[in-house]
């Protein structure tokens, strides 16, 4: 196998926290089992088999979830929870709120509440200790 350079990347943290247990039950780093489950995860993809034209079918909602076999609906399901993670991980919740009006809070650097606006104005609220 050839030797490649490692490049600088981030994963988000529940991936490294979960790379770290299972590494650790595979006498791997969490490094070498992100490593390994973006190998598997490659390999997946990329396969052109009948399962996985199947699979791709029922993501674009083509087939039917009950027309997938165990072993496809596993790949179904764990294609649908990595879309909804990264989802999740892209959307400004703040903005998609103000922009049908909604008021939000959240904590700020400093661990106060600040109130988000809709118009874009803020308010650091008031200790109610």
């Amino acid at each position: 196998m050839t030797e490649t350079a490692d490049r600088v990347t981030r994963f988000a943290a529940d991936l490294v926290d979960s790379a770290a247990a299972e590494g650790a039950r595979q006498s791997r780093s969490a490094k070498q089992q992100l490593d390994h489950w973006a190998r598997v995860g490659r390999a997946v993809s990329s396969q052109h088999s009948a399962a996985r034209r199947k699979v791709e079918s029922a993501l674009a909602g083509e087939t039917a979830l009950r027309d997938l076999t165990v072993e496809e609906g596993a790949v179904f399901n764990a294609e649908i929870a990595a879309s909804i993670e990264e989802s999740l991980a892209a959307a400004d919740y703040g903005k998609i709120l103000a922009g049908r009006g909604i008021t939000t809070v959240a904590l700020d650097e400093n661990g106060e509440i600040v109130q988000y606006r809709p118009d874009g104005s803020t308010a650091v609220l008031a200790d109610q200790r």
